[in-house]
């Protein structure tokens, strides 16, 4: 996908203990706990900066216009947020995923702001983390009792029931709404960026030294002479020669003939730049000898 390289810090725990945490503080007085961390964006203006981001840690009992105990509702959020959250964090990189819950939770805070309504729920689970799962792993299947259902169904009826309670219950779904947008809108964003990574890796050649060139050309040089010489053929062994005297370097000094080892294990013939002027002399010295038929007729 479009990992971000480096160490996964695990930040879907982090998330998994606050709400745990302030569900237990939540279950001992929960209008003392609404009025302390539910979003109201004037008690924001007046320094309670928290609520931007513990909203999502009450567990209201609403999803849409839908009514669900709180202990239930934490109970899904827990599941849903492990299951999906740690699957979508180590597919996307822990940097990646905390932007995207950021831009998620304060764009749902900034839309309920802006239509001066009172948040109270974990939206981002509900909604923006299932909508990204979904898209992600598009196949996959959950067991609802004994029902199969496809992530893709619930991630619709979740989206149907959200705009269900934009329409039928109070304005706080139309930031929740807001919230799902923006954050669905980072993962296609990076998902964009990301699509030239997304195809099967053809490997890229990569540029060879001049010297690992080199030797790699002479080794073909070399099997061709080697079938040449052992077929016999003149016009192979001619036509070696001819390109061989073509590559030849003036002025480098070449070995003996007895020096000529291009099998050698440290291969230092075939990365030398004399290499083509030993294997023309080498072709020479070493072309089969023919035997001039007519005069073997006349010593018989």
């Amino acid at each position: 996908m479009f990992r971000s390289r480096g160490e996964n810090l695990r930040s879907v725990y982090v998330l998994l203990f606050l709400n745990i945490a302030l569900f237990l503080l939540q279950n001992q007085d929960s209008q003392r706990f609404a009025q302390l961390f539910a979003f109201d964006w004037p008690a924001v203006l007046h320094g309670d900066v928290w609520r931007l981001f513990t909203y999502q840690f009450v567990q209201s009992g609403y999803v849409g216009f839908f009514h669900i105990p709180p202990i239930v509702t934490l109970f899904l959020n827990l599941i849903l947020l492990g299951f999906m959250g740690i699957a979508v964090e180590e597919e996307w990189g822990t940097s990646h995923f905390v932007t995207f819950y950021l831009i998620s939770t304060l764009a749902t805070a900034g839309a309920a702001a802006a239509l001066g309504v009172p948040l109270l729920g974990s939206f981002f689970i509900n909604f923006t983390l299932l909508f990204v799962y979904a898209t992600l792993y598009r196949d996959q299947t959950f067991l609802l009792l004994v029902i199969p259902i496809r992530v893709t169904y619930l991630a619709w009826f979740a989206f149907a029931a959200l705009v269900a309670g934009v329409f039928f219950g109070n304005r706080g779904n139309m930031a929740a709404l807001g919230g799902a947008v923006a954050g669905y809108g980072y993962f296609l964003s990076q998902r964009v960026r990301a699509l030239p990574r997304l195809g099967p890796r053809v490997a890229q050649p990569q540029p060879q030294e001049p010297d690992v060139t080199l030797a790699t050309h002479n080794r073909t040089r070399v099997a061709a002479m080697k079938k040449a010489l052992s077929t016999g053929s003149d016009s192979d062994i001619d036509r070696l020669i001819a390109a061989a005297e073509r590559e030849v370097v003036p002025g480098v000094n070449i070995c003996p003939p007895v020096d000529y080892k291009p099998e050698a294990q440290d291969g230092y013939c075939l990365r030398c730049e004399g290499f083509a002027e030993c294997t023309a002399r080498h072709l020479r010295l070493s072309r089969p000898k023919r035997i001039d038929s007519t005069k073997a007729v006349t010593e018989g």
